[in-house]
């Protein structure tokens, strides 16, 4: 078995950024991409920049 390595230890402040970053990361997504207003209530600004970014990227809204 010379072929195996062992494996790398990840460091904990770095795993703990990659678990605070990524859920962040796919609210803004969903936000962004799905939400039509559901829980984005904060006013017409907010609302009217996740359409505009919807238009953006490409999605359907209407």
């Amino acid at each position: 078995m010379s072929g195996l390595s062992t494996p790398s230890v990840i460091p904990l402040p770095r795993l703990g950024l990659w678990l605070l970053t990524v859920p962040v990361l796919l609210l803004v997504a969903y936000l962004v991409l799905m939400d039509n207003g559901a829980i984005s209530q904060a006013g017409s600004y907010l609302h009217e920049l996740m359409h505009d970014g919807r238009h953006l990227l490409g999605v359907p809204c209407h």
